[in-house]
């Protein structure tokens, strides 16, 4: 598959996937092209883990992405209107956060090599800050700043229940941000397994 939009759209944030993600500038201009030629270079139980670690097949994880994508562009449509933005940012942050976190980037970051994009992409989106608003999203944790431009959300910051919440903003551009990552690997690894 040719992935240079992808590509070209990632490559927007080259100097934060070098600095976050630990990837160098030719990586970080083809992302999604280095994360398929890496999800090919593994082996075939290594990709068979990836297949079976949900009992939801790999390719409706992919059609669920390619529905996801078609509704995002056909919502755009209704530039404006306050409902359809706030569905977009509420289906957009569960599928980055909470559906691929589970069905993705935790199995490729144990199949994964090393150092990998693939490997350092996925760490990055199952790690804090990303793990602590994928819990205030699954638990309903969060909110619109007043200027719309952030959100607000509070989580624990590890894994003792008994720990209050902490209070966090994150700013539209990192969002989005994270939502790039997000996209790019699960398009990338789907694409692959599908």
């Amino acid at each position: 598959m040719n992935w240079d939009k992808l590509d070209k759209q990632m490559a927007v944030f080259t100097e934060k996937l070098i600095k976050d993600i630990k990837v160098t500038h030719g990586v970080a201009n083809k992302l999604a092209t280095t994360i398929e030629k890496e999800m090919r270079l593994l082996k075939a139980d290594e990709l068979n883990l990836f297949y079976s670690a949900s009992p939801v097949n790999k390719k409706y994880r992919y059609e669920e992405l390619i529905a996801f994508d078609g509704w995002m562009r056909y919502s755009s449509s209704f530039k404006g209107n306050p409902y359809v933005v706030r569905a977009q940012v509420a289906y957009l942050n569960y599928i980055c956060f909470v559906y691929l976190p589970e069905s993705c980037f935790k199995v490729l970051m144990k199949i994964a090599p090393e150092g990998s994009a693939t490997r350092n992409c996925s760490k990055f989106m199952i790690n804090n800050p990303i793990r602590a608003f994928r819990n205030a999203i699954a638990h309903s944790n969060w909110n619109y700043r007043d200027d719309h431009k952030a959100i607000i959300y509070w989580a624990r910051k590890g894994d003792n229940i008994g720990e209050p919440l902490h209070r966090y903003e994150v700013e539209q551009e990192e969002l989005d941000y994270w939502q790039h990552i997000s996209r790019c690997v699960a398009y990338v690894a789907f694409s692959i397994a599908g």
